[in-house]
């Protein structure tokens, strides 16, 4: 492995698990030292003890302005300058149903996947313009902000809302030497959909449903890992303001053509599990009653 990162100092949010924990061992092993935040002050501890740099934990709540300030300042008594940034916390949030969702809850949402990456943003571009430096940062999106799915629509709603700031991050950052990109990673199987287990779309289906990709297979975290460290590094020193799809192909794919399984699914028995009743032929019948 190179070191390409030697003598950095990397922050990635959400590294106690999952996608964040992979960003934070790759940037590492790659020389990095790493500042890893999480809400569960545990993990993160026990992920910044097994990394071979010298690197802390500081346990935050992305979506709350001062646990932000404060590992940013963490990040600075320390090491005494933040040079990358992997603002990856996020959660999906429920399945549940437009019609019955709550204020609440999408506001817990938005609250953690948009304000928590604006508040990481708005820290990131302080402490570069503190530091008279340049910077890169890398977000974590979702191929949910690429396209529309008839659930989850507060966690899509959000990564839409992620690409939006990453675009205007990166157009303001340019000329300052700041980049700003985004990661897009398709299915992934970590603890992100482990509360939904047994749910359609959670996470016991996920390897059927990445066998359908062109890839015919789900993704792993230490992959999407890499086009972080690719996307921080210098080998991406003309890139900004993407959204980087890590996907297994999945959004290139044409639904209505049978490469893309047009007409490989029973719409009928689909609509009775997702809806509860067969909604097209309740269609006809409304049309039919019209006329």
């Amino acid at each position: 492995m190179s070191g390409r990162f030697d003598g950095q100092v990397a922050v990635v949010t959400g590294a106690g698990r999952g996608l964040g924990r992979a960003s934070a061992e790759r940037l590492a092993a790659e020389g990095a030292h790493v500042v890893v935040v999480d809400i569960d002050e545990d993990a993160a501890t026990a992920v910044a003890a097994g990394l071979p740099t010298a690197s802390i934990a500081v346990r935050a709540d992305v979506s709350d302005e001062d646990d932000v300030a404060r590992y940013t300042a963490a990040a600075v008594d320390r090491f005494g300058r933040i040079d990358l940034h992997h603002l990856n916390a996020g959660v999906f949030g429920t399945f549940t149903p437009l019609p019955d969702l709550t204020v609440e809850e999408f506001d817990r949402v938005l609250a953690i996947n948009v304000r928590g990456q604006f508040l990481g943003l708005r820290a990131a571009f302080g402490r570069y313009a503190a530091q008279a430096s340049g910077g890169a940062v890398v977000v974590t999106a979702s191929i949910a902000g690429l396209t529309g799915s008839a659930d989850l629509l507060a966690y899509q709603t959000s990564k839409h809302a992620v690409n939006g700031l990453v675009h205007g991050a990166s157009v303001y950052g340019g000329p300052l030497g700041i980049r700003v990109n985004a990661v897009a990673p398709g299915i992934v199987p970590t603890d992100l959909f482990a509360a939904a287990p047994t749910i359609a779309g959670g996470k016991t289906d996920m390897e059927v449903r990445a066998s359908t990709t062109p890839l015919r297979r789900a993704g792993t975290a230490e992959e999407i890992a890499a086009v972080v460290a690719f996307l921080l590094s210098e080998d991406a020193a003309y890139v900004t303001g993407q959204i980087v799809s890590a996907d297994g192909g999945a959004t290139v794919v044409n639904t209505v053509r049978p490469s893309g399984g047009a007409g490989a699914w029973d719409a009928e028995a689909h609509d009775r599990d997702f809806y509860g009743r067969d909604v097209a032929a309740d269609r006809l019948a409304d049309r039919k009653d019209r006329t």
